[in-house]
């Protein structure tokens, strides 16, 4: 569709020119890493490599990367496998403003496991409360609560507010306590360390920075065992079962290569912009957290989300009201709520997110676009 600008980069960001190039190369074999002949070598040294740069773009160790069918696989491998493998846990701490797949495969395991499911707060900046969840564990004793699994995201995918994860680790590791952060979000746009960040375990996902859907990696730290969330062969040390996405895993390791965080970073001066030419009595969320430079997520009462996503896709704009993983329907946002939204507020909230094709000249034609429908919508309302 030609003269559109897409500003939902959150959602999924467009295939990057050299993501593609990269996959076409590896179509273009027949590759099985587990066959012992030179394609099936090939392929492995192909799976490796990508292993490689992964591990190196969020300093892990490569044995500790193991690679699946997207962000929300790897979300569920980790809970699942942290309940029913080793660790035992039976308690999950989930904040309340994870993505959906955090939240749907925490609440699938009472059915199946008899886990206790509870949520940590969040405060109005969209920050999870840390007091809480100090005050919270505090008198915490493993012994008859058994051990836990605290989850929390790395960067929110609605508002950008990025999470103090370095303080997870301090404040449930002497209670028995294991760390999952999602990183789905802030992978590519975000200089990580996962062995500074204080996580046990971490999900990642490629298509959000310009890489394919269908591949991602939870990243594990050395020795944590981990029950099989799928099983049949013995790929990925028998932690994964299943022939490797090798097209995939190929666009995944570059888009790594590609997806630079100072380069996203540049983007907080197109946000910034399109911040700044709001009109008075827009509500900006996060606005006093550290934020990914990329994402605003805004409310504008008197001017309804999906009232907002259509005016904008017949201007030529994409935009959202929220997680994609929701599409087909726009709703109130959980996150907003769990930050202390009104109803208003809640139901009259987007969000921006910009990408590796965004420029500084999209900040003024969605300005153009958007303010002109608030005015003509919101007066009308008035009137």
């Amino acid at each position: 569709m030609p003269d559109r600008l897409y500003l939902d980069h959150n959602a999924t960001s467009p295939l990057r020119p050299g993501v593609r190039d990269a996959m076409i190369a590896v179509m273009k074999g027949a590759h099985n890493p587990s066959s012992t002949h030179s394609e099936g070598r090939a392929g492995k040294k192909i799976l490796e490599d990508a292993r490689g740069v992964i591990a190196e773009t969020v300093r892990a160790p490569k044995e500790g990367v193991i690679f699946t069918g997207g962000g929300t696989e790897a979300i569920n491998m980790a809970l699942h496998g942290a309940v029913h493998g080793p660790m035992k846990v039976r308690r999950l701490m989930v904040s309340a403003i994870e993505h959906d797949a955090v939240k749907a495969a925490a609440e699938g395991l009472p059915e199946t496991a008899g886990v206790t499911v509870e949520t940590v707060p969040v405060t109005r900046d969209g920050v999870i409360d840390l007091e809480w969840l100090a005050d919270r564990l505090a008198g915490y004793d493993q012994e008859t609560e058994g051990a836990f699994l605290l989850a929390v995201m790395l960067a929110n995918n609605e508002t950008g507010v990025i999470q103090p994860v370095g303080k997870l680790g301090p404040l449930a590791w002497p209670k028995g306590g294991h760390v999952f952060v999602d990183a789905v979000q802030g992978f590519g746009k975000l200089p990580l360390d996962f062995g500074q960040m204080g996580a046990d375990m971490m999900s990642l996902g490629a298509h959000k920075v310009g890489g394919p859907t269908g591949v991602g990696a939870l990243v594990i730290k050395p020795g944590l065992a981990l029950a099989p969330y799928l099983r049949g062969g013995g790929q990925e040390l028998s932690r994964r079962a299943g022939t490797e996405n090798l097209i995939a895993i190929a666009g995944f390791s570059q888009a790594a290569k590609l997806a630079r965080p100072e380069g996203y970073a540049e983007l907080a001066m197109i946000r910034d912009r399109i911040e700044a030419g709001l009109p008075e009595g827009v509500i900006i969320w996060g606005q006093n957290s550290p934020r990914l430079p990329n994402t605003s997520c805004f409310s504008a009462p008197g001017f309804r989300s999906e009232t907002q996503v259509m005016v904008m896709d017949l201007g030529g704009i994409a935009i959202s009201a929220g997680s994609a993983c929701s599409s087909g329907k726009v709703r109130q946002s959980g996150v907003l709520d769990a930050m202390g939204a009104s109803e208003e507020e809640a139901n009259s909230a987007i969000r921006v997110s910009l990408g590796w094709t965004s420029t500084m000249a999209d900040a003024d034609m969605f300005l153009r676009l958007w303010k002109n429908e608030f005015q003509r919508i919101v007066e009308r309302n008035v009137a």
